[in-house]
């Protein structure tokens, strides 16, 4: 089973990184790809003038994912731009990459509730990509740089249950 992993924070030492990393560990994938979002914002001049290669070898991975976990921060209440980027760029080639990937959403924020706004809105996001989302479990890992350890590993026992119940339906959904 190949797993691609997506987070929608850039900055080096990200706990959505790392509960991807988590997400990845505890899915024991034949093979985990990680997503680099670092693409330009979606223009379409750009588009118009040729796909970012970039966006291409991102399109390319979730072609050849199995499954999807994505992490999200909240940002004003919001999913990063990253993602709402990412997610612009993905939506223009022909076939559409992400239509019937299994796809889990899971968040990681500083606040109490841990990124749940921003992983609800990541539901409407995905609607029209007509991904199957995967739902059994919310993982909303809250006080972010209390809940991972010196590895990047979750500390707390509920995080490692709700994320392990939530890998299971994924791997389910394939």
């Amino acid at each position: 089973m190949k797993l691609l992993g997506i987070s929608g924070s850039l900055r080096k030492g990200s706990f959505n990184t790392m509960l991807v990393n988590e997400a990845a560990r505890i899915f024991e994938p034949s093979a985990f790809t990680f997503a680099n979002l670092n693409l330009p914002l979606y223009d379409g001049d750009v588009e118009a003038a040729g796909m970012p290669e970039p966006v291409l070898t991102l399109c390319d991975q979730i072609r050849e994912a199995d499954a999807i976990v994505m992490s999200t921060t909240e940002y004003n209440k919001a999913p990063s731009g990253v993602m709402k980027n990412m997610l612009d760029w993905v939506s223009r080639p022909r076939p559409a990459p992400l239509v019937g990937k299994p796809v889990a959403v899971v968040a990681s924020a500083a606040g109490s509730a841990g990124g749940q706004r921003a992983m609800a809105l990541m539901y409407l996001y995905l609607m029209p990509f007509k991904v199957r989302l995967v739902v059994e479990q919310e993982v909303c890992v809250g006080n972010s740089h209390a809940a991972f350890d010196d590895e990047g590993r979750l500390k707390h026992d509920a995080h490692i249950g709700g994320l392990t119940r939530q890998m299971e339906a994924l791997k389910a959904a394939i």
